[in-house]
């Protein structure tokens, strides 16, 4: 049961991996393969990971456990991750007759941050299931034998993978987690709209560090391609830039996602960097747990027309406590949409002007642009935005570009340090007919943002120059 490198498609080895699910039919219902197989890829995804420097770091851990030393600093330094594992065991030597108490002892030898990743996926419990049904062994040899190491699997097909899996069983992992998982194509033009316009200051000032944020982080796409849109400009750069993830995301199995692809990324400037610490787990609204940090970028993708009841408590006592002290500082929008919430967030959330200032994209529906009259909270929401200018652009993208909904959807970009000729002015772009159909929908998904139409558009937004695609508008108009 061996991959080709011509099958690591997304879909393909996602089909492949699913194929899992044949060995658990009759033991479990449809609706629990996703707790399933997205734990055992992930745990497959780490292993291949560490298997160049297993026995080395078995060696040193046996050598030193009981030296009093802190072995973590060391093995660390072995794998060349932030992470380790000090078991004897993999997937393939887990043997048939103990399988479940060595599995269960081959985890809790991972190093504390890998080994949350499968408690928030109360994986212990889903371990025990498996063995009592007689499926465990076969499982974990079946999943053995698939390479899912970052050369032969890279990041940018494994998080496809990822999502494509969590699109399969949608409901099974959270009943929301497909609703608002945002399409490749989509986080690509965000990015680029978001850190284009920095290239040439990534270029005049070597090996500068930015951060980059993102409030309803799922599983990390944003900041993956965040990363890899400067580390592919690397050729321009004397040192090479720096681009720092930080997140928050509200689902447990999800940021169990985010939280294995981080334990992945090293920066080649502090290598033993554990990123994966950036990234914290509940509600950005009612407890931000970044609470006092900013950043100079941050972008996001709310879930559209989803209620903040949850949160409610907590943000009308910021409102009334802390008013524009606080993030919520305008009136608040009705309960029944909280994606403006996260649109104040993000202007709270950017470095101030006098530390560089700070820029940020978010995908909204229309709503936002349209909702409530004059004096309710939408509309004071965004009349504060206006004369604070720090709106610089509204792109319209074409429908039927997300998985679960066919609706109307725009980037907002925002900034705090508008170049001069941006100043008082906002800038309106229609994207609406810039696509490309796919040969294969995907749910509510019809067409994508190609790379010749991500150039295109950010192309308009660069020039700021008025044409029939784009429109721009004096802020008090």
């Amino acid at each position: 049961m061996t991959l080709s490198t011509t099958q690591t498609t997304n879909t393909s080895l996602a089909d492949f991996i699913w194929k899992n699910a044949d060995d658990l039919w009759g033991n479990f219902k449809h609706v629990e393969f996703g707790k399933i197989i997205l734990p055992f890829t992930l745990l497959r995804r780490l292993e291949c990971v560490l298997e160049p420097t297993r026995d080395e770091v078995v060696k040193t851990f046996a050598n030193l456990k009981d030296s009093g030393i802190d072995t973590d600093i060391i093995l660390r330094q072995q794998t060349g991750f932030p992470f380790h594992n000090t078991s004897e065991y993999s997937l393939q030597s887990l043997g048939a007759t103990r399988t479940r108490q060595n599995l269960e002892d081959y985890i809790a030898q991972f190093s504390d941050n890998a080994r949350v990743i499968f408690e928030q996926f109360d994986f212990a419990n889903t371990i025990a299931r498996m063995d009592r049904a007689g499926v465990l062994y076969k499982i974990c040899l079946n999943f053995s034998a698939i390479d899912l190491h970052p050369d032969a699997v890279p990041e940018r097909v494994m998080s496809n993978v990822y999502e494509h899996l969590i699109r399969k069983f949608g409901a099974e992992v959270n009943e929301a987690a497909e609703d608002f998982m945002t399409p490749r194509d989509v986080v690509h033009l965000a990015i680029e709209l978001l850190l284009d316009p920095d290239d040439q200051l990534f270029i005049d000032n070597p090996g500068l560090i930015r951060t980059l944020y993102d409030p309803t982080c799922g599983t990390g796409g944003f900041l993956s391609d965040g990363m890899e849109h400067v580390n592919n400009l690397r050729d321009r750069y004397s040192i090479a830039p720096v681009i720092i993830p930080y997140g928050q995301e509200l689902e447990p199995e999800t940021h169990a996602v985010c939280l294995a692809g981080m334990l992945l990324k090293t920066l080649e400037t502090d290598p033993g960097r554990d990123l994966s610490k950036n990234i914290k787990l509940g509600s950005t609204l009612s407890a931000d747990k970044h609470r006092t940090d900013k950043f100079h970028y941050c972008v996001s993708n709310p879930p559209f027309g989803k209620k903040w009841e949850m949160d409610q408590t907590a943000v009308t006592r910021e409102h009334k406590d802390q008013q524009f002290e606080g993030r919520f500082g305008p009136k608040l929008p009705r309960v029944s949409d909280g994606s403006m919430l996260f649109l104040l967030h993000l202007l709270s959330k950017m470095e101030s002007p006098e530390n560089g200032g700070g820029r940020a994209a978010i995908i909204l529906s229309g709503s936002p642009l349209f909702n409530g009259n004059a004096g309710q909270g939408e509309s004071e929401i965004r009349r504060h935005l206006l004369e604070e200018d720090v709106v610089e652009a509204i792109i319209a993208l074409p429908t039927e570009i997300f998985f679960r909904t066919g609706i109307g959807t725009y980037i907002w970009i925002l900034s705090n340090k508008k170049p001069t000729h941006r100043k008082g002015k906002v800038q309106l772009i229609n994207a609406t007919d810039m696509f490309e159909p796919m040969r294969k929908s995907e749910g509510n998904k019809r067409r994508r943002v190609g790379e010749g139409q991500t150039r295109d558009i950010v192309a308009m937004y660069s020039d700021f120059e008025p044409s029939k695609q784009s429109l721009i508008l004096n802020a008090a108009d």
